[in-house]
């Protein structure tokens, strides 16, 4: 007895699988994931170690990857007219709108994979070095959609416009209209419109968002090949019900980061040490740079309560922190890059007068003094050799200058607290008559 074995066929690939395994959509997801790595990498430095700062900072990248997937979705657009096989396609036995989407998709989902892949990337980056807070995807969302929003329309541009130079013509248009000053009536719905430093969108404002790029692509897609084209108005009123929101909203969708209102205190030192909560992982690298101010300010009294770190500066009692924003100078990658000079700055503020009457010559040698004590400039000695070769008063400024900084470092350690408790009470009182003498 004879058995006959019959093959089963294959079945044909999907053709979006056939398309995104293969020709210009993974090219088109490594041009995004180069770009965007390029210029998270350039800018390292101000945003590694910070999670809000890392979200703007990839936020702020959709400036240049929005064209640029708009003008890789215009190039795969016309991809058939240079093939110069549109009259078959158009045999083709799919209608046109699934032709399209075909076409358009592995393109946009290859870009918001790059896009993705980066963010991961920056992620892992930040987490290594984090100081507090916490990843913030808000934004995400929002960014990603915008992104294959771009690709789709562009896709559709490029398939309606007969030209070679459509595509970079599209990339440059992009840039020019996300590139507009702010304050322009149509920053709202720009979804590249930098966010407002401190603060994150109200919950449903990349829901908004989403409704409206999306709602665009959507619109225009449907309008181009759709068998029905009626049916466009309905992600067009979605676009415009969403666009007519955010534009009347504006910037009041942006809310105050909450962290940014709490202080992370060391109060085991005096003046206590109080750093934002947004990095409070920092505290003990800060408590040790001003540990050689508070050992001296020991017993000292008349001090303010505590240093704190307010971005509206300090309130009644209290010494302003020096400001570790923007990041990239004084704090890279988790570190203080010279915490001499923090110290330095820190000792500053607590003889700073702020709103107190003009200052005397005695008082300034006071000030001076202090501050060379408890925290000596890493430029001092610059700047004596400068007065020294300066003019006569320049010099004997400097002399006065020297005399009243050995007078205080030559004090025994007694004496020395008691004149600094007179001279930090009169300060904190603006009180000139009342400041020693040196």
């Amino acid at each position: 007895m004879t058995t006959t074995v019959t093959a089963t066929p294959k079945a044909a690939p999907h053709p979006l699988r056939a398309e995104a395994l293969r020709g210009f959509p993974p090219l088109a997801g490594a041009a995004v994931i180069v770009l965007t790595a390029v210029l998270m990498i350039a800018t390292a430095r101000e945003w590694q170690g910070n999670w809000a700062e890392t979200a703007d900072q990839l936020h702020d990248s959709l400036l240049m990857t929005l064209p640029v997937a708009a003008a890789a979705g215009c190039w795969h657009g016309g991809r058939e007219r240079r093939r110069r096989t549109e009259e078959l396609w158009s045999t083709a036995v799919r209608p046109p709108l699934t032709r399209l989407l075909a076409h358009a998709v592995p393109v946009a989902l290859w870009v918001a994979a790059g896009h993705l892949l980066v963010i991961a990337g920056a992620a892992v980056a930040t987490w290594w070095y984090a100081l507090g807070d916490h990843p913030h995807l808000i934004l995400v969302p929002g960014d990603t959609i915008a992104l294959m929003a771009a690709t789709v329309v562009g896709h559709v541009v490029g398939r309606t416009v007969p030209s070679l130079l459509a595509a970079p013509l599209l990339g440059v248009a992009g840039f020019a209209g996300l590139a507009l000053p702010e304050g322009n009536g149509v920053q709202p719905l720009d979804p590249a419109s930098f966010a407002v430093k401190g603060s994150w969108p109200a919950w449903w404002q990349p829901l908004a968002m989403i409704a409206w790029t999306l709602g665009l692509a959507l619109t225009l897609t449907l309008a181009y090949a759709g068998r029905r084209r009626a049916i466009a108005l309905l992600p067009l009123a979605a676009a415009l019900t969403a666009g007519a929101l955010l534009a009347q909203v504006g910037d009041a969708t942006w809310r105050p980061d909450p962290l940014l209102r709490r202080q992370v205190c060391d109060t085991s030192t005096t003046p206590a040490i109080c750093v934002n909560a947004q990095y409070g992982r920092l505290l003990p690298q800060v408590t040790t740079a001003l540990s050689g101010v508070t050992g001296k300010l020991r017993g000292v009294q008349g001090l303010p309560t505590r240093w704190a770190d307010r971005e509206n500066g300090p309130r009644s009692g209290e010494a302003q922190l020096p400001i570790l924003t923007p990041f990239g100078w004084s704090l890279v990658r988790g570190r203080l890059t010279r915490p001499d000079r923090y110290a330095w700055e820190a000792a500053a503020a607590l003889s700073d007068r702020g709103q107190c009457k003009r200052l005397s010559e005695r008082v300034s040698l006071a000030d001076g003094a202090v501050l060379t004590y408890l925290a000596p400039s890493p430029d001092q000695s610059d700047y004596d050799a400068v007065m020294a070769k300066g003019s006569a008063t320049d010099r004997a400024h400097l002399r006065a200058s020297q005399a009243a900084r050995a007078k205080l470092a030559g004090m025994d350690e007694q004496r020395r607290r008691t004149w600094l408790s007179a001279y930090f009470t009169a300060r904190a009182a603006c009180d000139d008559k009342a400041v020693p003498s040196l």
